[in-house]
């Protein structure tokens, strides 16, 4: 054991720390003895001694054996339940699964999937990726690797997963089954980098409007962003809908940087304060691409974090119009502490301020958590998502922009410029308990499957395929017959109609989504959503 709490300390900050959360955290903690703002008490009485006085007794004198492991995991988590909704504790594995979309790349086979039938059906292969290179084509089915069968033996996804990834460099044997094709194929496939991508959509939603939706805001996201934007600048864009609906948030220098394109010189993006961090003000350096031109930020209630920060400076600073319905309210900063087994803790240490001064970060109360998951609900039930006359401001919570001058409140979240109320009838409780139960992503899968040569062959461009594909009332037809099988039925005959024409458009989405890519997915689903036809109302106007 160690000799002292000191001893303990040092040692959990050691080495490991070092490159990873950055000298300056680590000097921070070897300062623990001696600076005066972060002093602790290591006597007898301490809480740092009790803990581990505690944690001593249990591990060597309780009646039955313990996985001393968990006991201080548990602990840990115990703690950071305490504090606010954000600051918690990750394993090694859920950091490695958090860190993947946010990182730009991940080491793998490359292919893009989804299990039907218990099997890994491959929808696209990764362009120029390490499978396409070796001949999978898109409706492959992998059904071995390295001669394990994965294959109608109900084997997690996440083991699945497993086994198909792997270090760069390192060789993995596929069983390939495709149709025509009487026996199995084999292909040895060397796993590389792959690529993830952050951004969904990029494309001339009408002439001279550009649209580019963000689905987080990773290591890649702004290289991404200007490769986009340059496509569109070349199609004659001259204004630009930067849709985040949806958007969790991800790294703060990611939405910096993309926020400096659109602001002046010296104008304030955005600025972190705590109770043990100094105001630290983020400023763009005029060098933006996009200061000229009109803009409209799509938010809705779950456009968090990162996403925030980008929509307050751009509405703070009258650079662009806000539409949808108010923000997530994230806007808590989390500071990661890599500990020595690469589990990690994300602190808490200061709060986002839009450049008006608003928090964006909603209310909550310390350790009771139960509430503030329920928001959405709360919303919900209060009128807020369907009608703006039910979100009430006080008079403390009124801010106003830096140039125009114009009201906006604070409390939480972005409220838009122009609310978008939720269109509760869109989606029918027909229509929920198919997604529910995957009875249209499965039958999707499947039409594609069956139909994929010939969609290719008679559909040369996306372009007609928009303008004609229709879905086949065949792919209805077993959708509703899959549905009765799992007792899932509309209520009558007018739930029914009410259900069709949403159905059938996302089913011609799915479908463009396989043919081509996420892009093609938007352009068909963006013409029937609420917030984006406004955003082009507003735009155009």
């Amino acid at each position: 054991m160690f000799k002292n709490t000191l001893s303990y300390l040092k040692w959990l900050i050691a080495p490991s720390l070092i490159g990873r959360v950055g000298v300056g955290l680590l000097l921070l903690c070897l300062s623990l003895e001696t600076s005066a703002q972060f002093r602790i008490n290591l006597g007898k009485n301490s809480p740092m001694s009790k803990l581990q006085y505690a944690e001593m007794a249990i591990n060597n004198l309780y009646v039955d054996s313990v996985n001393e492991e968990k006991l201080v995991e548990d602990a840990i988590r115990g703690m950071l339940k305490e504090l606010d909704p954000h600051s918690s504790y990750s394993t090694p594995q859920e950091v490695k699964a958090l860190n993947e979309p946010l990182q730009g790349n991940f080491d793998g086979i490359g292919v893009q999937f989804n299990m039907i039938d218990d099997t890994l059906l491959v929808i696209q292969p990764t362009t120029k990726g390490p499978s396409e290179k070796v001949g999978i084509l898109a409706g492959d089915r992998i059904i071995t690797v390295n001669d394990t069968s994965i294959a109608g033996v109900k084997m997690p996804r996440n083991e699945i997963m497993k086994r198909l990834r792997g270090p760069r460099g390192t060789k993995v044997k596929l069983g390939i089954k495709r149709r025509s094709v009487a026996e199995t194929l084999f292909f040895t496939v060397t796993r590389d980098k792959i690529p993830v991508k952050s951004i969904d959509a990029v494309y001339m939603i009408r002439p001279g409007v550009g649209y580019i939706r963000i689905e987080n805001f990773g290591a890649t996201t702004y290289t991404e962003f200007m490769a986009g934007l340059a496509t569109l600048q070349e199609q004659g864009m001259e204004s630009l809908i930067l849709d985040l609906q949806e958007n969790g948030g991800g790294y703060l220098e990611a939405a910096v940087r993309i926020a400096n394109e659109f602001l002046e010189d010296n104008d304030l993006i955005v600025y972190t304060e705590g109770n043990k961090q100094k105001r630290r003000d983020y400023l763009a350096d005029g060098s933006g691409s996009l200061k000229k031109g009109r803009v409209v930020v799509l938010v809705n209630e779950f456009s968090a974090s990162a996403a925030e920060i980008v929509t307050g400076a751009i509405q703070d600073q009258d650079r662009g119009i806000v539409v949808g319905r108010r923000s997530f309210g994230k806007g808590l900063v989390q500071r990661p502490i890599d500990l020595p087994d690469e589990s990690m803790i994300r602190l808490t240490v200061a709060h986002y301020y839009t450049p008006s001064g608003r928090c964006i970060q909603k209310p909550y109360k310390k350790g009771e958590l139960k509430e503030y998951e329920q928001d959405f609900e709360n919303r919900l039930k209060h009128g807020e998502l369907t009608n703006r006359d039910s979100i009430h401001f006080s008079d403390s919570l009124r801010y106003e922009t830096l140039r125009k001058h114009r009201t906006v409140y604070g409390g939480g979240g972005i409220m838009p410029d122009e609310f978008v109320p939720l269109d509760t009838l869109q989606y029918t409780r027909f229509h929920r308990q198919l997604a529910a139960k995957n009875i249209i992503i499965n039958n999707n899968l499947r039409y594609i499957d069956n139909n994929r040569k010939q969609l290719r062959n008679k559909y040369k461009s996306f372009e007609l395929f928009n303008r004609e594909f229709e879905v086949p009332q065949t792919l209805i037809d077993t959708i509703l017959v899959d549905a009765e099988k799992e007792k899932v039925k509309p209520k009558d005959d007018d739930e029914l109609q009410r259900t069709l024409p949403y159905l059938r458009l996302q089913l011609k989405a799915l479908v463009a989504r396989d043919l081509w890519d996420m892009s093609e997915y938007f352009q068909i689903m963006n013409e029937r959503n609420d917030i984006v036809q406004r955003a082009l109302e507003v735009i155009q106007q």
